[in-house]
């Protein structure tokens, strides 16, 4: 699939990037993974911490956030490599072991590493069969889950009386859709929306983030956009989450990625880490701190902090 082409395209590039340097340091930073690329700033840190990662958007920034403070909380020492990249680049550095510990979404680490998975219920078991070569081990997932969201503005949704994606068809071609740059390539974004529901629209235009698309949703440059189902912005209510009512989108439930090596060397400190947050962590939870950040301008670590004392795995101050 193209995901996976790019992702091992991708790989490539980084192994020869940091070819040089991996074995002395333990981690580079692949954020620009080009051959001959720097390490980062940091990079000869304690060989004996867990690097945590995340993409490159806010909410996964801040689950990145809350397990590596829960983490470190636990005695274990931490490294937080947060807007790490896109999949593209992120996957093969859990695969590489430069990072040991992403938080992921079930549905789509699955279609990235499978092609044509048809994930519809939680399998942690595909994944973990997959990523069982890479020696990297799959974590219980959270009830939490973001889904991919297919949202207008309130008028639009009044306008052409939109209330779920199947709607959008009569319309469609007379939209222009927005999405991440990857969503063309991406089977649960414009090709599932195409091949499910039959979408055309008129145009696609790419932003590279979240709030990019919210403001040209807003601002009327584009008719649809592709944007999280947690996304902050859909707490204010001038926008509008259309219903999947084909369900095009599969189960995409929080589950943390760790690495044998990792796992090897904090076992039950780490996998108890892990395991307090998910068992916690709701995607009502996700929504009002997305807002918080996207919206109201927190910032991801007080965040990610003030949510762990909330549930008690963080001790609060004073």
């Amino acid at each position: 699939m193209p995901v996976r082409t790019t992702a091992a395209r991708l790989g490539t590039a980084c192994r020869r990037a940091v070819a040089c340097t991996a074995c002395s340091v333990g981690l580079v930073l692949v954020a620009s993974c080009q051959p001959g690329a720097a390490p980062a700033r940091g990079a000869s840190a304690d060989r004996g911490a867990v690097v945590v990662a995340s993409f490159n958007f806010p909410e996964s920034e801040l689950l990145a956030a809350i397990y590596g403070l829960a983490i470190q909380h636990a005695g274990i020492p931490v490294q937080l490599r947060l807007d790490l990249g896109p999949r593209e680049l992120v996957q093969p550095a859990l695969e590489q072991g430069l990072v040991d510990v992403v938080p992921e979404y079930l549905g789509t680490a699955l279609a990235s590493l499978v092609p044509h998975p048809g994930v519809r219920m939680p399998d942690r078991a595909a994944v973990r069969a997959a990523l069982a070569r890479w020696h990297v081990q799959v974590a219980t997932p959270a009830d939490a889950q973001d889904q991919n969201g297919v949202v207008v503005t309130a008028a639009t949704a009044r306008h052409l009386g939109l209330r779920t994606v199947s709607d959008l068809r009569r319309a469609s071609g007379r939209l222009v859709l927005g999405g991440a740059p990857e969503c063309p390539d991406r089977p649960y974004c414009l090709p599932g929306l195409r091949r499910t529901y039959g979408l055309r629209f008129a145009r696609f235009l790419p932003f590279d983030t979240e709030e990019q698309r919210v403001t040209a949703l807003r601002d009327g440059v584009v008719g649809v956009a592709v944007l999280d189902t947690t996304d902050g912005n859909l707490a204010a209510g001038d926008l509008v989450l259309l219903s999947d009512d084909r369900h095009l989108q599969p189960a995409e439930n929080v589950v943390p990625m760790i690495t044998d090596r990792a796992m090897a060397r904090y076992g039950k400190r780490l996998a108890g880490a892990v395991n307090a947050v998910s068992a916690r962590l709701t995607s009502k939870a996700l929504l009002f701190m997305g807002w918080r950040i996207e919206v109201a301008g927190a910032g991801v670590l007080p965040e990610a902090r003030a949510w762990l004392e909330r549930h008690g795995i963080l001790p609060r101050p004073g």
